[in-house]
């Protein structure tokens, strides 16, 4: 992966969570080093500052569990307009936030990659697949929708913006899946995503997996975004997500996986969602995404020093 114009934009949203703290992320992150570490392997960072919304409208939906629906809208048209302009050149690294918020960057990032005429994968690394539409969530948490939108499923419309390119399901890789609703499973079945959940990695390993979506990317001259969730760790040594999920990643998985991916040069975009500061041990989480972003932009395992913690 050559030198990169890694451009950084804070997207506080936190209401597509069930519980309050992801407004803090992209300040967590910040005040952990991320700039610094980019800086120090020669990359070039530019940081845009903290996103707002667009001003929300009126919305409500038949089914009442869905909660901030307006909200959730009105971040995702600011999201996409962000990231479509953030996408014209160097690699976006989008703050976050909750999950919601890749219903936007992986928008924006479509329909650039739309314009330049290449496919746009998505790699989502996280426990759950967040594939459930405004019908078939149950929480109505709008951080379990995103992938289910960006690839077009039904029932979005006259609810979120209308999309401008959408990810044809089969190009998305999921990895770290552990916890899937019935309605996310049938629905998954037929798409031809690429499913790699913790049995798989336990059975074959990460890397196996990985390499063989990364080759479908490479030969078909892809975009590859990367949308990385904390809960895709392991709880133990990633604490501060408030949909921890037991038997995630391990620190030396999550570590060659961003190695892998930096070998690859594949990555375009990526997203850093669900950490909650409220929920962390000494910043352990937040400095922990600092170093995988580290490894994902090319530092090296003999590159690492001894950290006390």
């Amino acid at each position: 992966m050559p030198n990169r114009h890694c451009k950084l934009l804070g997207i506080p949203v936190q209401d597509g969570a069930g519980r309050m703290g992801c407004e803090m992320g992209p300040s967590a992150l910040r005040t952990a080093g991320l700039a610094a570490a980019i800086t120090e392997l020669g990359h070039r960072v530019s940081d845009l500052g903290t996103l707002s919304p667009v001003p929300s409208r009126m919305l409500s939906h038949p089914n009442a569990a869905v909660h901030h629906l307006p909200e959730v809208a009105a971040w995702t048209e600011a999201i996409t307009a962000a990231a479509y302009e953030a996408s014209a050149d160097g690699m976006p690294i989008f703050l976050g936030g909750d999950h919601s918020l890749s219903a936007g960057t992986v928008a924006g990032i479509a329909r650039r990659a739309t314009e330049r005429n290449r496919p746009l994968f998505l790699l989502w690394l996280d426990a759950h697949p967040d594939f459930h539409t405004l019908e078939t969530t149950a929480s109505g948490n709008l951080h379990g929708v995103p992938v289910a939108y960006v690839t077009g499923q039904r029932g979005f419309a006259g609810y979120f913006p209308s999309l401008a390119a959408t990810v044809e399901p089969s190009r998305v890789g999921m990895m770290g899946i552990r916890s899937v609703d019935p309605a996310e499973r049938a629905a998954l079945l037929p798409t031809g995503a690429s499913v790699y959940d913790m049995r798989m990695i336990d059975e074959h390993g990460a890397a196996p997996l990985l390499s063989r979506f990364l080759d479908r990317v490479a030969a078909e001259n892809g975009l590859l975004h990367l949308s990385f969730d904390v809960d895709f760790l392991d709880p133990a040594i990633a604490p501060a997500v408030g949909t921890t999920v037991p038997g995630g990643a391990t620190f030396r998985e999550a570590h060659l996986v961003m190695e892998m991916l930096h070998d690859s040069g594949l990555v375009s975009s990526l997203d850093l969602v669900e950490l909650n500061p409220f929920l962390d041990e000494r910043g352990r989480t937040a400095t922990l995404l600092v170093d995988l972003v580290a490894s994902l932009l090319g530092r090296r395992v003999m590159d690492r020093l001894t950290r006390s913690f």
